[in-house]
């Protein structure tokens, strides 16, 4: 079991864990006072700090890299004050990189309401200076304040948000980047977000924002790249756009050196994504990094899932796995190791302990016994409390970044997906071997065409966040959001679109 993941990291291209304010108000409250009380905490982890993996000294496992949203921030906190719910992310250690995501999400679900196509409007102008500050006093890299381009798709959105064309979102994307190069500070280093439903929606956008990263143009231009969209679902159509980066000088060494994939997080993408970052750095830019998140671990405790293994044999799919986690009030008594007992109990089929689960009995996590009332005075449903999900959190999130390092490491040993090995006659190639042919050569036309050449191959990976891989199914999706979206039948597999954002959200209230 690998606890030091920094370590583990290597040259990957890097994961990071969309971090709940769930979770961090959890490892935050503590450090100022005892949120959870001493008599809660499970004898095998009595202090709070050890759920930290930003704390590399007592962390039952350290990682130095993750993803903050401005969705979950207290946008009006001086940066002289603090906030408890916030010290994991304002009060982090130097030796970490926080990547902060600047709410166009929210924007785009109609969660900070305004009209947002109107530059004067006073609701939008708000968030928008909040979100700046924010970001310039938070992160080392950070999303510019897009409109995603399906801010206009929900009619329900729609009207909360006042985007209610693609022009609308580009527009007000235009004023905010500019409003960005304008009053930004600290030398924050702004990720230039390229957005679009299908390719040529997709080609349009970064005609019109590419601008921004241009140092001839600006002096305070974005620092990088963030792809969103199909961008981001569609491998074929993120090589082109990684290669058109190169062409057009805005993947320069020292001025665009970082690339974030947003909201991907499926293991079979992970030896892609570094297979990228190891041919752009040999070829062209060695400092070149790509970055990529999602919110999986954190979703699906909400939902009442936990991580049990992943799956990475030879020439099959590859996957993490979760099932269903125990919750039941006859365990509350039981002090039995929390995996003998899902193991024994038929719970789980198959479950690999993690630094967390290893210390935790199954009575660390059910809790409430039968008749037992919980916190707000009545008996509910659940065994759980509130500290439950925190726990198994910490899990998960150890099992995301190992399964993505897991990837990594059998894709460098010669093991490939089935998905990440070319089909084509005659063609032993795989993903590390056929990226690399790309970006070894040096005409522009002659990469495109390599990337044309191996479209089959870019087909079989499946789309990030349910979104389909496939360069038809992308490049002719039409204007129902919804529509670009399908259900990826690998069992039991993670996948952010599998899982009720809403019940995140409902925990994120909850303190």
């Amino acid at each position: 079991m690998n606890r030091d993941l920094t370590t583990a990291q290597q040259d990957y291209a890097i994961y990071l864990p969309a971090i709940s304010g769930f979770y961090s108000t959890y490892i935050g409250k503590q450090q100022y006072g005892e949120y959870v009380p001493a008599s809660r905490m499970p004898a095998g982890i009595p202090e709070m700090e050890m759920l930290n993996f930003f704390n590399p000294h007592k962390g039952l496992y350290q990682y130095q890299w993750g993803l903050y949203s401005a969705g979950h921030a207290n946008l009006k906190l001086d940066k002289n004050k603090h906030d408890p719910k916030e010290a994991m992310i304002r009060e982090r250690g130097a030796h970490t990189t926080l990547v902060a995501d600047s709410g166009g999400f929210q924007i785009a679900k109609g969660v900070w309401e305004g009209e947002w196509a109107n530059p004067n409007c006073p609701r939008a102008e708000k968030y928008r200076s909040q979100v700046l500050k924010w970001l310039c006093e938070i992160s080392d890299y950070s999303m510019v304040l897009d409109i995603p381009t399906f801010a206009y798709l929900d009619p329900e959105a729609s009207a909360k948000n006042g985007i209610r064309s693609y022009d609308d979102a580009v527009n007000a994307t235009i004023y905010n980047h500019e409003y960005f190069i304008k009053n930004s500070y600290n030398d924050a280093k702004f990720l230039n977000v390229l957005q679009g439903n299908n390719h040529a929606d997709s080609d349009k956008w970064y005609e019109i924002m590419k601008q921004y990263s241009d140092p001839k143009k600006y002096d305070k231009f974005f620092r990088g790249w963030a792809f969103g969209g199909a961008n981001k679902a569609d491998l074929h159509l993120s090589l082109k756009r990684i290669v058109t980066l190169i062409h057009d000088g805005l993947l320069q060494t020292g001025m665009h050196d970082w690339m974030h994939f947003l909201g991907t997080g499926q293991i079979e993408w992970a030896p892609v994504l570094t297979a990228i970052q190891r041919a752009v750095r040999r070829h062209h830019n060695p400092n070149f990094t790509i970055s990529f998140d999602s919110a999986s671990p954190f979703l699906s405790t909400a939902n009442g899932h936990i991580y049990t293994h992943s799956v990475t044999q030879a020439h099959e799919r590859w996957s993490l796995r979760t099932d269903v986690a125990a919750d039941n009030k006859k365990y509350a008594s039981d002090t039995r190791a929390y995996r003998d007992a899902v193991i024994s109990d038929g719970i789980n089929q198959f479950f690999e302990d993690s630094p967390i689960t290893e210390k935790l009995k199954i009575n660390d996590v059910c809790v409430y016994a039968p008749g037992e009332l919980n916190k707000i005075g009545k008996e509910g449903k659940t065994s759980w409390d509130s500290f439950s999900y925190a726990l198994l959190m910490g899990h998960n999130v150890w099992h995301h970044i190992n399964g993505i390092q897991e990837a990594n490491r059998m894709a460098d040993a010669g093991i490939f997906a089935s998905t990440l090995e070319s089909t084509l006659i005659h063609d032993r190639s795989n993903i590390q071997t056929i990226i690399d042919k790309i970006f070894a050569e040096p005409d522009y036309d002659n990469r495109m065409s390599l990337i044309d050449h191996y479209s089959k191959f870019w087909s079989k990976l499946p789309g990030s966040s349910g979104m389909g891989g496939s360069e038809k199914k992308v490049k002719n999706a039409n204007t129902n959001f919804f529509n670009h979206f399908e259900e990826i039948d690998n069992g039991n597999s993670v996948d952010d679109s599998d899982f009720d954002q809403q019940r995140l959200d409902e925990l994120e209230e909850s303190v």
